[in-house]
């Protein structure tokens, strides 16, 4: 696979054969991250679990105390009043009938989608739809709720979902690369503390394999996990 000139100079920055630390990681992306763009710095962990095994499914969500520095489109599905309630919140689009068919019709414009648990008869509908693309809410994620304004500020604030897909990993944006480090660590200290809270009790051996760091078009660095420990 050939990789451009700005990504094979950005490859020159990391040394794979190291394990760094998360600071020396840090520094290492964000001096690589060399997109016109503000690159999102993401993260990667490699977990110890069976995921085809129900009790070894690892998902949650977690409340970035830094957000992801991302905007956040939010459709809340709600009967009047609340859907003024919704929208005073901050969310980009509230109401039920209207957005049933223009996501029947294909539309699906929107990162997060919230319900409250009255309308989930209709939503349940759309999970051909809304599922495959990851839009479907959810109990357990906090998306079907009746306190709309809340659901929405979270979001809106960097409330963050992850689930193990079917190899093990777990992949979130949890920032962009122009955050300072501070900002960056303590973001991802977060989330993978989260991670770690998550563990099923089922799951036997080490719990985290490997946990890389990357930015949206970067190389990636290995990152110890002592400081997670």
């Amino acid at each position: 696979m050939r990789h451009s000139k700005r990504y094979n100079n950005a490859k020159k920055l990391v040394d794979p054969k190291k394990m760094y630390d998360v600071s020396s990681a840090i520094e290492t992306i964000k001096k690589s991250a060399s997109a016109k763009f503000d690159e999102s710095f993401e993260v990667a962990m490699w977990l110890g679990v069976d995921p085809r095994k129900a009790d070894q499914v690892v998902r949650g969500t977690v409340s970035l105390p830094h957000g992801t520095g991302k905007s956040v489109r939010v459709l809340v599905f709600c009967r009047a009043p609340l859907d003024k309630e919704a929208l005073d919140a901050g969310a980009d689009y509230a109401g039920l009938d209207e957005y049933v068919e223009k996501i029947q019709s294909g539309w699906t414009d929107v990162d997060v989608i919230i319900a409250t648990p009255d309308t989930m008869g209709q939503v349940g509908k759309l999970g051909r739809v809304l599922g495959p693309r990851g839009l479907m809410p959810n109990p357990k994620s906090g998306t079907v709720t009746p306190d709309v304004a809340k659901a929405v500020k979270e979001v809106k604030a960097g409330k963050i979902e992850y689930r193990v897909d079917k190899a093990g990993n777990i992949h979130a944006a949890i920032g962009k690369c122009s955050f300072n480090k501070e900002q960056l660590e303590e973001n991802i200290q977060v989330f993978v503390g989260s991670v770690v809270r998550a563990k099923p009790s089922a799951a036997k051996g080490k719990y985290i394999k490997s946990i890389h760091f990357t930015s949206t078009m970067g190389p990636s660095v290995q990152v110890s996990d002592s400081d997670f420990s």
